[in-house]
Protein backbone atom coordinates (compact mmCIF):
# COMPACT_ATOMS: atom_id res chain seq x y z
CA UNK A 1 0.00 0.00 0.00
CA UNK A 2 0.92 3.88 -0.06
CA UNK A 3 -1.31 6.58 0.95
CA UNK A 4 -0.32 10.26 2.25
CA UNK A 5 -3.55 12.05 1.83
CA UNK A 6 -3.71 12.74 5.39
CA UNK A 7 -1.42 14.72 7.53
CA UNK A 8 -0.25 12.59 10.15
CA UNK A 9 1.41 9.76 7.48
CA UNK A 10 4.39 7.63 8.22
CA UNK A 11 7.50 9.68 8.39
CA UNK A 12 5.35 12.71 7.04
CA UNK A 13 5.99 10.56 3.75
CA UNK A 14 3.55 7.95 3.16
CA UNK A 15 2.15 5.02 5.28
CA UNK A 16 3.29 1.34 3.80
CA UNK A 17 2.74 -1.16 5.71
CA UNK A 18 -0.55 -0.05 7.51
CA UNK A 19 -1.96 3.37 7.49
CA UNK A 20 -1.54 5.89 10.58
CA UNK A 21 -5.50 5.75 10.84
CA UNK A 22 -5.55 2.04 11.13
CA UNK A 23 -6.02 1.40 7.46
CA UNK A 24 -5.17 -2.14 6.63
CA UNK A 25 -3.34 -2.46 3.12
CA UNK A 26 -6.51 -4.47 1.60
CA UNK A 27 -8.91 -1.81 2.21
CA UNK A 28 -6.35 0.94 0.88
CA UNK A 29 -6.08 -1.22 -2.54
CA UNK A 30 -9.97 -1.48 -2.49
CA UNK A 31 -10.38 2.01 -2.04
CA UNK A 32 -7.61 2.88 -4.32
CA UNK A 33 -9.34 0.68 -6.65
CA UNK A 34 -13.05 2.24 -6.30
CA UNK A 35 -10.89 5.93 -6.99
CA UNK A 36 -9.80 3.80 -10.39
CA UNK A 37 -13.33 3.12 -10.99
CA UNK A 38 -14.83 6.23 -10.48
CA UNK A 39 -12.27 7.81 -12.53
CA UNK A 40 -13.61 5.58 -15.68
CA UNK A 41 -17.10 6.20 -14.46
CA UNK A 42 -16.19 9.77 -14.75
CA UNK A 43 -14.90 10.21 -18.03
CA UNK A 44 -18.05 8.37 -19.65
CA UNK A 45 -19.96 10.90 -17.35
CA UNK A 46 -18.22 13.73 -18.82
CA UNK A 47 -19.53 12.81 -22.03
CA UNK A 48 -22.88 11.98 -21.08
CA UNK A 49 -22.95 15.64 -19.99
CA UNK A 50 -22.18 16.85 -23.22
CA UNK A 51 -24.84 14.89 -24.65
CA UNK A 52 -27.19 16.42 -22.51
CA UNK A 53 -27.53 12.82 -20.21
CA UNK A 54 -27.59 13.31 -16.78
CA UNK A 55 -28.62 10.58 -14.15
CA UNK A 56 -29.32 11.82 -10.12
CA UNK A 57 -29.26 8.39 -8.83
CA UNK A 58 -25.45 8.25 -10.27
CA UNK A 59 -24.26 11.86 -9.21
CA UNK A 60 -25.79 10.99 -5.43
CA UNK A 61 -23.90 7.18 -5.60
CA UNK A 62 -20.61 9.61 -7.19
CA UNK A 63 -20.33 11.17 -4.09
CA UNK A 64 -21.17 8.36 -1.42
CA UNK A 65 -18.32 6.58 -3.40
CA UNK A 66 -15.80 8.88 -3.19
CA UNK A 67 -16.45 9.55 -0.13
CA UNK A 68 -16.32 6.86 1.18
CA UNK A 69 -12.72 6.53 0.68
CA UNK A 70 -11.75 9.25 2.45
CA UNK A 71 -9.77 9.33 5.69
CA UNK A 72 -11.56 7.74 9.07
CA UNK A 73 -14.95 7.03 7.09
CA UNK A 74 -14.98 3.13 6.01
CA UNK A 75 -12.29 0.40 7.20
CA UNK A 76 -14.59 -2.78 6.33
CA UNK A 77 -13.68 -4.09 3.16
CA UNK A 78 -16.58 -6.01 2.90
CA UNK A 79 -18.42 -2.73 2.02
CA UNK A 80 -16.11 -1.88 -0.92
CA UNK A 81 -16.81 -4.58 -3.71
CA UNK A 82 -20.42 -3.49 -4.19
CA UNK A 83 -19.23 0.28 -4.46
CA UNK A 84 -16.47 -0.73 -7.28
CA UNK A 85 -18.78 -3.23 -9.25
CA UNK A 86 -21.80 -0.30 -9.34
CA UNK A 87 -19.12 2.11 -10.43
CA UNK A 88 -18.05 -0.07 -13.36
CA UNK A 89 -22.21 -1.06 -13.77
CA UNK A 90 -22.65 2.59 -14.21
CA UNK A 91 -19.28 3.43 -16.36
CA UNK A 92 -19.87 0.48 -18.74
CA UNK A 93 -23.90 1.39 -19.06
CA UNK A 94 -22.94 4.98 -20.24
CA UNK A 95 -20.22 3.55 -22.75
CA UNK A 96 -22.95 1.22 -24.08
CA UNK A 97 -25.24 3.85 -24.51
CA UNK A 98 -23.08 6.46 -26.20
CA UNK A 99 -20.75 4.27 -28.22
CA UNK A 100 -18.07 5.61 -26.63
CA UNK A 101 -14.14 4.26 -26.63
CA UNK A 102 -10.85 4.68 -24.48
CA UNK A 103 -7.49 2.88 -24.13
CA UNK A 104 -7.30 4.20 -19.77
CA UNK A 105 -7.07 1.04 -17.44
CA UNK A 106 -10.06 2.94 -15.74
CA UNK A 107 -12.02 3.04 -18.66
CA UNK A 108 -11.87 -0.85 -19.81
CA UNK A 109 -10.92 -2.91 -16.53
CA UNK A 110 -13.25 -5.55 -15.07
CA UNK A 111 -13.15 -5.80 -11.66
CA UNK A 112 -12.46 -8.98 -10.48
CA UNK A 113 -15.17 -11.36 -8.77
CA UNK A 114 -13.38 -12.09 -5.66
CA UNK A 115 -12.83 -9.89 -2.83
CA UNK A 116 -8.91 -11.23 -2.87
CA UNK A 117 -9.04 -10.05 -6.76
CA UNK A 118 -10.18 -6.96 -6.29
CA UNK A 119 -7.40 -6.21 -3.39
CA UNK A 120 -4.63 -7.54 -5.78
CA UNK A 121 -6.23 -5.31 -8.63
CA UNK A 122 -6.04 -2.31 -6.09
CA UNK A 123 -2.52 -2.81 -5.46
CA UNK A 124 -1.95 -2.25 -9.10
CA UNK A 125 -3.48 1.41 -9.34
CA UNK A 126 -2.78 3.00 -6.46
CA UNK A 127 -0.83 6.41 -6.19
CA UNK A 128 2.73 5.05 -7.23
CA UNK A 129 1.31 2.92 -9.85
CA UNK A 130 2.98 5.15 -12.83
CA UNK A 131 6.46 5.37 -12.73
CA UNK A 132 6.72 7.60 -15.57
CA UNK A 133 4.22 10.74 -14.38
CA UNK A 134 6.13 13.92 -13.50
CA UNK A 135 6.28 13.98 -9.59
CA UNK A 136 5.11 17.65 -9.81
CA UNK A 137 2.13 16.48 -12.09
CA UNK A 138 1.42 13.63 -9.53
CA UNK A 139 1.14 15.97 -6.80
CA UNK A 140 -1.62 18.24 -8.72
CA UNK A 141 -3.24 15.18 -9.59
CA UNK A 142 -3.48 14.14 -6.10
CA UNK A 143 -4.14 17.71 -4.53
CA UNK A 144 -7.13 17.86 -7.01
CA UNK A 145 -8.32 14.10 -6.27
CA UNK A 146 -7.87 14.73 -2.30
CA UNK A 147 -9.43 18.25 -2.58
CA UNK A 148 -12.39 16.26 -4.67
CA UNK A 149 -12.98 13.58 -1.50
CA UNK A 150 -13.88 16.88 0.35
CA UNK A 151 -16.43 18.26 -2.36
CA UNK A 152 -17.82 14.70 -2.17
CA UNK A 153 -18.17 15.17 1.71
CA UNK A 154 -19.78 18.16 1.85
CA UNK A 155 -21.76 17.69 -1.43
CA UNK A 156 -23.45 14.77 0.22
CA UNK A 157 -24.17 16.15 3.34
CA UNK A 158 -25.87 18.65 1.21
CA UNK A 159 -27.72 16.31 -0.58
CA UNK A 160 -29.07 14.01 2.49
CA UNK A 161 -31.01 17.46 3.31
CA UNK A 162 -32.46 17.50 -0.16
CA UNK A 163 -29.59 20.80 -1.59
CA UNK A 164 -28.15 19.57 -4.81
CA UNK A 165 -26.44 21.53 -7.30
CA UNK A 166 -25.47 19.91 -11.06
CA UNK A 167 -22.58 21.85 -11.44
CA UNK A 168 -20.90 19.97 -8.30
CA UNK A 169 -21.58 16.46 -9.29
CA UNK A 170 -20.23 17.89 -13.26
CA UNK A 171 -16.85 19.12 -11.66
CA UNK A 172 -16.31 15.97 -9.59
CA UNK A 173 -16.50 13.95 -13.09
CA UNK A 174 -14.99 16.71 -14.43
CA UNK A 175 -11.74 16.29 -12.14
CA UNK A 176 -11.22 12.47 -11.62
CA UNK A 177 -11.62 12.37 -15.34
CA UNK A 178 -8.69 15.21 -16.29
CA UNK A 179 -6.39 13.05 -13.71
CA UNK A 180 -6.40 10.26 -16.52
CA UNK A 181 -5.03 13.08 -18.61
CA UNK A 182 -1.51 11.76 -19.13
CA UNK A 183 -0.69 15.17 -21.49
CA UNK A 184 -2.02 17.83 -19.11
CA UNK A 185 0.61 20.18 -18.11
CA UNK A 186 0.97 22.12 -14.83
CA UNK A 187 -0.68 25.10 -15.67
CA UNK A 188 -3.66 23.41 -16.51
CA UNK A 189 -3.80 21.30 -13.25
CA UNK A 190 -3.03 24.62 -11.29
CA UNK A 191 -6.67 25.61 -13.07
CA UNK A 192 -8.43 22.54 -12.01
CA UNK A 193 -7.30 22.85 -8.82
CA UNK A 194 -8.30 26.35 -8.03
CA UNK A 195 -11.85 25.60 -9.83
CA UNK A 196 -11.88 22.51 -7.36
CA UNK A 197 -11.72 25.56 -4.68
CA UNK A 198 -14.66 26.89 -6.35
CA UNK A 199 -16.36 24.16 -6.57
CA UNK A 200 -16.36 23.79 -2.91
CA UNK A 201 -17.40 27.10 -2.13
CA UNK A 202 -20.52 26.06 -3.57
CA UNK A 203 -20.42 22.74 -2.14
CA UNK A 204 -20.29 24.30 1.35
CA UNK A 205 -22.59 27.13 0.63
CA UNK A 206 -25.40 24.12 -0.47
CA UNK A 207 -24.77 22.91 3.08
CA UNK A 208 -25.15 25.96 4.65
CA UNK A 209 -28.55 26.36 2.99
CA UNK A 210 -29.27 23.01 3.71
CA UNK A 211 -28.63 23.01 7.74
CA UNK A 212 -29.86 26.48 8.10
CA UNK A 213 -33.11 25.91 6.12
CA UNK A 214 -34.04 22.38 8.45
CA UNK A 215 -32.61 23.82 11.34
CA UNK A 216 -32.40 27.56 11.35
CA UNK A 217 -29.72 29.92 11.74
CA UNK A 218 -27.28 28.89 15.00
CA UNK A 219 -27.79 31.47 17.89
CA UNK A 220 -25.52 31.71 20.67
CA UNK A 221 -26.03 29.21 23.12
CA UNK A 222 -24.43 27.92 26.35
CA UNK A 223 -23.46 24.11 26.44
CA UNK A 224 -22.76 22.45 29.71
CA UNK A 225 -19.35 20.10 29.62
CA UNK A 226 -20.47 17.93 32.38
CA UNK A 227 -23.10 15.17 32.09
CA UNK A 228 -26.81 14.59 33.80
CA UNK A 229 -28.00 11.88 35.44
CA UNK A 230 -29.86 8.86 33.19
CA UNK A 231 -29.11 7.01 30.43
CA UNK A 232 -27.19 7.99 27.63
CA UNK A 233 -26.69 8.38 23.63
CA UNK A 234 -23.32 10.32 22.39
CA UNK A 235 -23.46 11.23 18.90
CA UNK A 236 -20.21 11.93 17.33
CA UNK A 237 -19.40 12.70 13.59
CA UNK A 238 -20.66 15.77 11.50
CA UNK A 239 -24.40 14.70 10.13
CA UNK A 240 -27.25 16.90 11.73
CA UNK A 241 -29.66 14.78 10.12
CA UNK A 242 -28.64 11.54 11.82
CA UNK A 243 -28.45 13.62 15.11
CA UNK A 244 -32.37 14.79 14.66
CA UNK A 245 -33.43 11.06 13.66
CA UNK A 246 -31.45 10.34 17.32
CA UNK A 247 -33.51 12.77 19.23
CA UNK A 248 -36.41 12.04 17.72
CA UNK A 249 -36.54 8.48 18.78
CA UNK A 250 -35.35 9.16 21.58
CA UNK A 251 -37.97 11.39 22.98
CA UNK A 252 -39.51 10.59 26.25
CA UNK A 253 -37.42 7.35 26.77
CA UNK A 254 -35.52 8.77 29.55
CA UNK A 255 -32.48 9.08 27.98
CA UNK A 256 -29.92 12.27 27.63
CA UNK A 257 -28.21 13.15 24.04
CA UNK A 258 -24.87 14.41 24.33
CA UNK A 259 -22.52 15.81 21.22
CA UNK A 260 -19.07 14.60 20.25
CA UNK A 261 -15.90 16.01 18.60
CA UNK A 262 -17.52 17.99 15.49
CA UNK A 263 -21.50 17.40 16.41
CA UNK A 264 -20.59 20.37 19.59
CA UNK A 265 -22.09 23.43 17.47
CA UNK A 266 -25.30 21.26 16.55
CA UNK A 267 -26.19 22.55 20.09
CA UNK A 268 -26.73 26.19 18.31
CA UNK A 269 -29.33 25.30 16.19
CA UNK A 270 -32.80 26.48 17.26
CA UNK A 271 -34.24 23.18 15.88
CA UNK A 272 -32.16 20.68 17.51
CA UNK A 273 -31.80 23.12 20.70
CA UNK A 274 -36.06 22.14 21.30
CA UNK A 275 -35.30 18.58 22.27
CA UNK A 276 -35.45 18.83 26.39
CA UNK A 277 -33.23 15.14 25.95
CA UNK A 278 -30.67 17.25 24.17
CA UNK A 279 -28.44 18.24 27.12
CA UNK A 280 -24.52 19.02 26.35
CA UNK A 281 -21.02 17.65 24.98
CA UNK A 282 -19.05 15.36 26.37
CA UNK A 283 -15.17 15.02 24.90
CA UNK A 284 -13.40 16.59 22.54
CA UNK A 285 -11.94 15.95 18.96
CA UNK A 286 -11.90 12.52 17.07
CA UNK A 287 -8.17 11.36 18.35
CA UNK A 288 -9.11 11.44 21.75
CA UNK A 289 -11.96 8.93 21.47
CA UNK A 290 -10.20 5.73 22.55
CA UNK A 291 -10.27 7.12 26.11
CA UNK A 292 -13.29 8.99 25.93
CA UNK A 293 -15.49 6.63 24.34
CA UNK A 294 -14.56 3.51 26.71
CA UNK A 295 -15.25 5.86 29.72
CA UNK A 296 -18.74 6.92 28.28
CA UNK A 297 -21.67 4.77 30.37
CA UNK A 298 -23.97 4.75 27.40
CA UNK A 299 -24.59 4.12 23.58
CA UNK A 300 -22.70 5.62 20.78
CA UNK A 301 -23.16 6.42 17.11
CA UNK A 302 -20.69 7.59 14.51
CA UNK A 303 -22.63 9.20 11.88
CA UNK A 304 -19.67 10.08 9.46
CA UNK A 305 -15.56 10.36 9.13
CA UNK A 306 -13.85 10.33 12.13
CA UNK A 307 -13.94 6.83 13.74
CA UNK A 308 -10.86 5.32 15.39
CA UNK A 309 -10.52 1.60 15.67
CA UNK A 310 -12.90 1.12 18.81
CA UNK A 311 -11.60 -0.95 21.67
CA UNK A 312 -12.74 -4.63 22.89
CA UNK A 313 -14.03 -2.61 25.66
CA UNK A 314 -16.77 -0.53 24.23
CA UNK A 315 -17.16 -2.16 20.73
CA UNK A 316 -20.84 -3.66 21.65
CA UNK A 317 -21.42 -0.16 22.55
CA UNK A 318 -21.05 2.00 19.40
CA UNK A 319 -22.82 1.88 16.09
CA UNK A 320 -21.93 3.37 12.82
CA UNK A 321 -24.08 4.54 10.26
CA UNK A 322 -24.35 6.55 6.65
CA UNK A 323 -20.82 5.68 5.02
CA UNK A 324 -18.67 4.96 8.17
CA UNK A 325 -17.66 1.29 8.81
CA UNK A 326 -15.71 -0.75 10.58
CA UNK A 327 -15.11 -4.64 10.52
CA UNK A 328 -17.20 -6.08 13.28
CA UNK A 329 -19.00 -2.71 14.34
CA UNK A 330 -22.80 -2.85 14.18
CA UNK A 331 -23.75 -0.57 11.22
CA UNK A 332 -27.43 1.07 11.03
CA UNK A 333 -28.37 1.40 7.48
CA UNK A 334 -32.27 2.27 7.89
CA UNK A 335 -31.54 5.13 10.59
CA UNK A 336 -33.82 2.99 12.48
CA UNK A 337 -31.87 3.89 15.25
CA UNK A 338 -33.48 1.71 17.86
CA UNK A 339 -30.65 -0.95 18.57
CA UNK A 340 -28.58 2.44 19.91
CA UNK A 341 -31.61 3.44 21.98
CA UNK A 342 -31.88 -0.39 23.19
CA UNK A 343 -28.35 -0.62 23.97
CA UNK A 344 -28.37 2.77 25.96
CA UNK A 345 -31.09 1.53 27.71
CA UNK A 346 -29.21 -1.28 29.06
CA UNK A 347 -26.36 0.55 29.74
CA UNK A 348 -25.68 2.29 33.37
CA UNK A 349 -25.70 5.77 32.19
CA UNK A 350 -24.55 8.44 34.62
CA UNK A 351 -24.94 8.05 38.20
CA UNK A 352 -25.13 10.99 39.15
CA UNK A 353 -25.06 14.68 37.99
CA UNK A 354 -21.56 15.73 37.01
CA UNK A 355 -20.86 19.50 36.97
CA UNK A 356 -18.88 21.12 34.50
CA UNK A 357 -17.16 24.01 32.37
CA UNK A 358 -19.88 25.55 29.81
CA UNK A 359 -18.27 27.11 26.50
CA UNK A 360 -20.46 29.10 24.15
CA UNK A 361 -21.52 27.69 19.85
CA UNK A 362 -23.44 29.65 17.32
CA UNK A 363 -21.54 32.17 16.45
CA UNK A 364 -21.93 31.10 12.58
CA UNK A 365 -22.58 33.96 9.78
CA UNK A 366 -25.73 35.23 10.66
CA UNK A 367 -25.24 35.77 14.50
CA UNK A 368 -21.74 37.97 13.95
CA UNK A 369 -23.67 39.88 11.34
CA UNK A 370 -26.26 40.99 13.60
CA UNK A 371 -23.93 42.38 15.76
CA UNK A 372 -22.14 43.27 12.99
CA UNK A 373 -22.44 47.43 13.73
CA UNK A 374 -20.87 46.75 17.10
CA UNK A 375 -18.19 44.90 15.40
CA UNK A 376 -17.30 47.59 13.00
CA UNK A 377 -17.27 50.59 15.09
CA UNK A 378 -15.12 48.26 18.19
CA UNK A 379 -12.60 48.33 15.10
CA UNK A 380 -12.84 51.92 13.86
CA UNK A 381 -12.21 53.17 17.38
CA UNK A 382 -9.18 50.54 17.93
CA UNK A 383 -10.57 48.51 20.80
CA UNK A 384 -10.34 46.04 18.45
CA UNK A 385 -6.98 45.08 16.97
CA UNK A 386 -6.97 42.45 15.14
CA UNK A 387 -9.10 39.18 13.88
CA UNK A 388 -7.80 35.60 13.94
CA UNK A 389 -9.44 32.76 12.38
CA UNK A 390 -7.54 29.51 14.26
CA UNK A 391 -9.18 26.45 12.62
CA UNK A 392 -9.50 23.40 10.82
CA UNK A 393 -8.83 20.16 12.13
CA UNK A 394 -6.85 18.12 15.03
CA UNK A 395 -4.98 15.04 15.50
CA UNK A 396 -2.95 13.41 17.62
CA UNK A 397 0.46 13.86 15.64
CA UNK A 398 3.00 16.56 18.25
CA UNK A 399 3.36 19.88 17.82
CA UNK A 400 -0.39 20.31 17.66
CA UNK A 401 0.29 22.53 20.76
CA UNK A 402 0.82 25.23 18.77
CA UNK A 403 -2.44 25.97 18.66
CA UNK A 404 -3.21 26.11 22.31
CA UNK A 405 -0.23 28.48 23.14
CA UNK A 406 -1.24 30.82 20.07
CA UNK A 407 -4.52 31.88 21.42
CA UNK A 408 -3.09 31.77 25.02
CA UNK A 409 -0.81 34.13 23.08
CA UNK A 410 -3.27 35.62 21.29
CA UNK A 411 -3.39 39.83 22.93
CA UNK A 412 -6.34 40.94 25.00
CA UNK A 413 -7.22 43.49 21.87
CA UNK A 414 -7.85 40.34 19.50
CA UNK A 415 -10.50 38.18 18.25
CA UNK A 416 -10.11 34.86 17.69
CA UNK A 417 -12.58 33.22 15.56
CA UNK A 418 -12.94 29.39 15.10
CA UNK A 419 -14.15 25.99 13.93
CA UNK A 420 -14.07 22.81 13.51
CA UNK A 421 -12.44 20.29 15.68
CA UNK A 422 -9.26 21.81 15.94
CA UNK A 423 -10.69 23.96 18.17
CA UNK A 424 -10.67 21.31 21.26
CA UNK A 425 -6.79 22.91 21.59
CA UNK A 426 -8.87 26.11 23.36
CA UNK A 427 -12.61 25.63 22.93
CA UNK A 428 -12.83 25.86 26.99
CA UNK A 429 -10.76 28.56 27.75
CA UNK A 430 -12.11 31.98 29.04
CA UNK A 431 -10.51 34.85 27.05
CA UNK A 432 -13.18 37.19 28.29
CA UNK A 433 -15.01 40.35 25.67
CA UNK A 434 -14.51 43.48 24.39
CA UNK A 435 -17.37 45.87 25.22
CA UNK A 436 -19.41 42.68 25.30
CA UNK A 437 -17.73 40.75 22.12
CA UNK A 438 -16.65 37.42 22.81
CA UNK A 439 -13.24 36.76 22.20
CA UNK A 440 -13.90 33.71 20.99
CA UNK A 441 -16.24 33.03 18.91
CA UNK A 442 -17.35 29.33 17.81
CA UNK A 443 -18.37 29.63 14.02
CA UNK A 444 -19.08 25.74 13.64
CA UNK A 445 -18.21 22.66 12.16
CA UNK A 446 -15.06 22.77 8.88
CA UNK A 447 -17.96 23.10 6.49
CA UNK A 448 -18.86 26.16 8.27
CA UNK A 449 -15.63 27.99 7.12
CA UNK A 450 -18.66 29.08 4.16
CA UNK A 451 -20.08 31.16 7.29
CA UNK A 452 -16.30 32.40 8.28
CA UNK A 453 -15.72 33.23 4.47
CA UNK A 454 -19.44 35.42 4.65
CA UNK A 455 -18.28 37.28 7.26
CA UNK A 456 -14.79 38.39 6.05
CA UNK A 457 -16.34 39.68 3.00
CA UNK A 458 -18.84 41.25 5.30
CA UNK A 459 -15.93 43.11 6.98
CA UNK A 460 -14.42 44.22 3.84
CA UNK A 461 -17.04 45.63 2.42
CA UNK A 462 -17.94 47.83 5.70
CA UNK A 463 -14.22 48.92 5.36
CA UNK A 464 -14.41 49.31 1.35
CA UNK A 465 -11.51 47.31 1.31
CA UNK A 466 -10.22 43.33 0.15
CA UNK A 467 -10.47 40.36 2.23
CA UNK A 468 -6.55 40.69 2.33
CA UNK A 469 -6.19 44.41 3.07
CA UNK A 470 -8.46 43.72 6.46
CA UNK A 471 -6.87 43.12 10.11
CA UNK A 472 -7.27 39.37 9.62
CA UNK A 473 -5.28 36.24 10.28
CA UNK A 474 -5.99 32.70 9.21
CA UNK A 475 -3.82 30.12 11.47
CA UNK A 476 -4.91 26.91 9.58
CA UNK A 477 -4.44 23.41 11.27
CA UNK A 478 -5.14 20.30 8.31
CA UNK A 479 -5.71 16.56 8.76
CA UNK A 480 -8.15 15.07 6.34
CA UNK A 481 -9.75 16.37 2.56
CA UNK A 482 -11.86 18.32 3.67
CA UNK A 483 -9.55 20.70 5.13
CA UNK A 484 -7.61 20.31 1.69
CA UNK A 485 -10.97 21.44 -0.40
CA UNK A 486 -11.09 24.36 2.36
CA UNK A 487 -7.33 25.38 1.71
CA UNK A 488 -8.36 25.18 -2.61
CA UNK A 489 -11.24 27.22 -1.67
CA UNK A 490 -9.26 30.09 0.10
CA UNK A 491 -6.60 30.04 -2.67
CA UNK A 492 -9.52 30.53 -5.56
CA UNK A 493 -10.80 33.48 -3.19
CA UNK A 494 -6.82 34.86 -3.68
CA UNK A 495 -6.22 34.81 0.46
CA UNK A 496 -2.52 35.37 1.39
CA UNK A 497 -0.60 34.93 4.25
CA UNK A 498 -2.23 31.74 5.37
CA UNK A 499 -0.17 30.39 8.02
CA UNK A 500 -0.63 26.33 7.46
CA UNK A 501 0.47 23.64 10.24
CA UNK A 502 1.47 21.70 11.79
CA UNK A 503 2.85 20.37 8.89
CA UNK A 504 2.35 20.31 5.17
CA UNK A 505 1.29 18.36 3.09
CA UNK A 506 3.62 15.29 1.83
CA UNK A 507 1.87 14.59 -1.42
CA UNK A 508 2.97 18.60 -2.54
CA UNK A 509 6.43 18.58 -4.01
CA UNK A 510 8.62 21.64 -3.34
CA UNK A 511 7.78 23.46 -7.12
CA UNK A 512 4.08 23.07 -6.43
CA UNK A 513 4.87 24.69 -2.97
CA UNK A 514 6.70 27.31 -4.32
CA UNK A 515 3.58 28.09 -6.57
CA UNK A 516 1.84 28.22 -3.47
CA UNK A 517 4.18 30.57 -1.67
CA UNK A 518 4.83 32.95 -4.92
CA UNK A 519 0.79 33.32 -5.50
CA UNK A 520 -0.52 33.08 -2.59
CA UNK A 521 2.39 33.66 -0.16
CA UNK A 522 0.98 30.19 1.96
CA UNK A 523 3.71 29.43 5.05
CA UNK A 524 4.17 27.24 7.56
CA UNK A 525 3.82 27.77 10.86
CA UNK A 526 6.60 28.37 12.90
CA UNK A 527 6.45 29.47 16.79
CA UNK A 528 3.46 31.13 18.39
CA UNK A 529 5.48 34.17 19.89
CA UNK A 530 7.00 35.24 16.22
CA UNK A 531 4.06 33.95 13.99
CA UNK A 532 2.32 36.94 16.40
CA UNK A 533 5.33 39.10 16.13
CA UNK A 534 5.47 38.97 12.36
CA UNK A 535 1.32 39.69 12.10
CA UNK A 536 1.33 42.08 15.06
CA UNK A 537 4.60 43.93 14.98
Amino acid sequence: MFCYQCEQTSKGEGCTKIGVCGKQPEVAALQDLLIHAMKGLSKAAVAAAKANLTDPAMDRFACEAVFSTLTNVDFDPERFPALIYKAVAYRDALKERLNLSGSEDAFVFKPASTLQGLVEQGERVGVKSDPNIHPDILSLQQTLTYGIKGVAAYADHAAILGQTDDKVFQFIYEGLAATLNTTAGLDEMVGLVLKCGEINLRAMELLDAANTGHYGHPVPTTVPLGAKKGKAILVSGHDLKDLEEILKQSEGKGIYVYTHGEMLPCHGYPELKKYAHFYGHYGTAWQNQAREFAEFPGAILMTTNCIQRPKESYQDNIFTTGLVGWPGVRHIADKNFAPVIEKALAMPGFAEDKPGKTVMVGFARNAVMSVAAKVIEAVKNKNIRHFFLVGGCDGAKPGRDYYTKFVEQVPGDCVVLTLACGKFRFFDKDLGDIGGIPRLLDIGQCNDAYSAIQIAVALANAFNCGVNDLPLSMILSWYEQKAVAILLTLLYLGIKNIRLGPSLPAFITPNVLDVLVKNFNIMPISTPEADLKAILG
